[in-house]
């Protein structure tokens, strides 16, 4: 497969595209006190299989692929990321819990979630369809719902990932989600 025959453009996204999304503790979601979820709109093209799809992420070091649509109640993983492509519909998605902003997602469009946020499909057409995956190396999803317990360092523990899902070795998740380096000075 040629793989630039599958975005929308033939250069990558440019940063004031992408939409970074913040958002502390909230409601039983732990979120990502660390790492932003980040929304590339419309970086791919409509009418794109799963396997396009799960091609790309095999690509990128991304695996675990599923497809199917997003679960209507707020829940997360807590020991891995997650990224979700629009191949179907719309849709709109709260990101972070009950207090969380709701983003409407189209076909082409891609959400990274780093380990830790909350997200839940609050309406979409009958046809809303989404490929996501997990890094390569991420044995454990670690599937909670809102609430439930988990041990918050097993989120700042999660390794990240050696490439963005979508553009690879130098996309812009590589960029926005570094490690902090720990304060040294005393």
């Amino acid at each position: 497969m040629t793989f630039s025959r599958i975005f929308r453009n033939d250069r990558e996204i440019e940063a004031r595209n992408i939409v970074q999304i913040k958002v502390s503790m909230n409601n039983g979601i732990p979120n990502n006190p660390h790492l932003p979820v980040l929304i590339y709109p419309g970086v791919l093209k409509t009418g794109l299989s799963s396997g396009d799809i799960v091609s790309l992420y095999a690509r990128n070091h991304w695996g675990k692929a599923w497809v199917y649509s997003l679960f209507d109640f707020h829940h997360y993983h807590y020991a891995a990321h997650e990224v979700l492509t629009v191949i179907s519909g719309c849709g709109i998605v709260q990101i972070g819990g009950e207090d969380g902003p709701s983003k409407e997602v189209n076909e082409g469009d891609v959400i990274a979630l780093p380990a830790g946020y909350g997200h839940k499909l609050v309406e979409a057409e009958d046809n809303f369809t989404v490929v996501g995956a997990y890094p390569v190396g991420q044995p454990d999803i670690g599937f909670n719902r809102a609430g439930e317990s988990t041990r918050l360092s097993a989120i700042a523990e999660t390794p990240l990932p050696a490439c963005d899902p979508v553009f690879g070795l130098n996309g812009p998740l590589t960029n926005y989600w570094r490690k902090k380096e720990p304060n040294t000075r005393k």
